[in-house]
């Protein structure tokens, strides 16, 4: 019996250390091709940690079948079989999903979009956390189904304290491709992490807004974290997530005040109308933002809902100014007390700012490498809503984000300074 053991325990540990060595060929999965749609330096990055994840578990796959060699206990030979199968299995997962991410950039023109925002990502990035002595992380953008976009930040410890993840991994809609705003939402998940801006705006929600009402400070307290990622989306591009965030988020009138129970997010109607409210109170009234912001108020009366939900929306719209303040002019220790506006200022990216810079730059405003690297985030606003304020062009206008987008993304072109 003990032989049966021993040679069973032996097939399968040469099962997983087949399993281990198919790990580190990278480029079964993601073909040449697809690698070579990333930029250098994140290509290099990304392989080389996927690589030592995948050498890591080959060594622990010859680990244990030297242990069974030399004659260890059987039983904790098995122990060792389960938990090399166990951590086979997770990195697994970790290398699928980088490499199905960068499977996405195989169609050379996708991949040159996909480059173009990368570099936005890191832009957006380096100039908010470099004044504040942090590096930036890479970023990887991928293409996938659905509504929303989402982030799997960088250093993230998926697979073991040694091999964090590689890059902020971030995931861009295919219907918001080239509306690709919420690249700056996801970033903005980075930006409060590596910052601990999240648990500082949590505890002034609670303590401000929780003297009109308990129930109204820890709302906006437990959605901390999706504000503060909206706030440094407003912040780096204006008013231009607004149309995006509200064609995600809409719905019934039931769905958009509908909370619900651990999500982060606020409840649809409240976040749209923040956003609003964030445009309003450092543009003004009247602008685009308006549109939506009355679209909803009539779709979806605030001053009708009964209930809960109904008296939360009416506190919350009664303390936007409040609110607003709290997340764009409250000095904060994560910004070294100061408030986000001067890391990341918001009317850089007022309307009459970017149509000043259109007008000054004319045609070399998608052309120029200079204003490419100085100006990369006004343009994507500028050319993200077009669409928006002149809908029977929208094709053109998305055609053109396409084009510009595939340029920045071009080695010629610099990154920013």
């Amino acid at each position: 019996m003990t032989d049966e053991l021993r040679a069973q325990l032996a097939s399968e540990i040469a099962h997983w250390r087949h399993a281990a060595g198919a790990l580190s060929d990278l480029d079964v999965i993601a073909s040449p091709a697809a690698w070579a749609g990333l930029e250098q330096y994140l290509s290099t990055q990304v392989r080389r940690r996927l690589e030592t994840i995948a050498t890591s578990i080959q060594l622990e796959a010859a680990q244990v079948a030297t242990a069974l060699e030399r004659g260890t206990d059987l039983a904790e030979v098995r122990h060792q079989v389960l938990g090399l199968r166990s951590r086979y299995l997770i990195a697994e997962v970790v290398l699928d999903f980088f490499l199905d991410a960068i499977a996405t950039r195989s169609v050379p023109e996708l991949a040159a979009v996909l480059r173009g925002l990368d570099r936005l990502a890191g832009d957006a990035l380096d100039m908010t956390l470099r004044p504040l002595g942090i590096d930036a992380p890479p970023v990887l953008v991928y293409l996938d189904r659905g509504l929303g976009a989402s982030i799997l930040r960088a250093n993230i410890r998926l697979f073991d304290d040694a091999n964090p993840s590689p890059a902020a991994a971030i995931k861009i809609t295919r219907h918001n491709l080239l509306y690709p705003t919420a690249l700056l939402h996801e970033c903005g998940h980075q930006f409060a992490h590596l910052t601990g801006w999240t648990a500082e705006l949590a505890d002034a929600f609670a303590k401000v807004l929780g003297r009109e009402s308990r129930d109204l400070g820890e709302m906006w307290r437990s959605t901390a974290s999706e504000v503060a990622a909206d706030v440094y989306g407003f912040c780096l591009s204006g008013w231009a997530p607004i149309p995006a965030l509200a064609n995600v988020v809409d719905g019934t009138t039931a769905a958009v005040y509908r909370r619900i129970p651990g999500d982060p997010h606020p409840y649809p109607l409240i976040r749209v109308l923040f956003n609003v409210a964030l445009a309003r109170d450092w543009y003004g009234a009247g602008g685009p933002w308006d549109v939506v912001a009355h679209t909803w108020a009539m779709r979806h009366r605030p001053d009708r809902v009964p209930g809960e939900i109904g008296e939360l929306t009416r506190r919350s719209l009664a303390a936007m100014r409040t609110i607003t303040h709290l997340c764009t002019r409250q000095p904060m220790e994560a910004f070294k007390g100061r408030p986000i506006h001067t890391v990341a200022d918001p009317m850089r990216m007022h309307p009459a700012t970017i149509a000043q810079l259109v007008r000054r730059a004319g045609p070399s405003l998608l052309t120029s490498p200079y204003l490419a690297r100085r100006e990369s985030l006004a343009i994507l606003a500028w050319l993200s809503t077009r669409s928006v304020v002149d809908p029977a062009q929208a094709k053109a206008h998305r055609e053109r984000l396409r084009k510009w987008l595939a340029w920045f993304g071009a080695e010629t072109v610099p990154a920013a300074a």
